[in-house]
């Protein structure tokens, strides 16, 4: 018998038997599409946990290499300072027992000696 009180046929039992496999086969299709959303969202969570380590790296590494080049940078200018004045003391003390003239009077001669170093003369 049906809900309306008429009997019921096989055509009718035959629908019911479809409408149940359509809804068992939908029902299965949310949970597959449920599992593959989960999966592809903990797949996003775990690249993006991934290149947050990738970045935090980079950056140390960028860090260490800029702290190396500035190191460097900084040994090399002080190298370099250091034989400025070396010439420039060198340049002062010839110019100061040159010709047999007092320093004060080759003044000008002993700060062009000591300024060339700093122009590249």
């Amino acid at each position: 018998m049906t809900a309306e009180g008429l009997p019921s046929t096989s055509d009718d039992r035959a629908t019911i038997d479809a409408l149940k496999r359509i809804k068992l086969t939908e029902t299965e299709w949310q949970e597959k599409l449920a599992g593959a959303r989960r999966e592809a969202e903990a797949s996003l969570q775990r690249l993006r946990e991934a290149t947050e380590v990738a970045l935090a790296t980079a950056r140390a590494e960028a860090e260490t290499d800029r702290t190396k080049a500035v190191d460097r940078a900084r040994n090399e200018a002080e190298i370099e300072a250091r034989a400025i004045v070396a010439d420039g003391e060198r340049a002062a003390q010839a110019a100061s027992q040159g010709a047999g003239r007092r320093v004060a009077d080759r003044s000008e001669e002993i700060l062009a000696v000591v300024l060339g170093g700093f122009r590249g003369e």
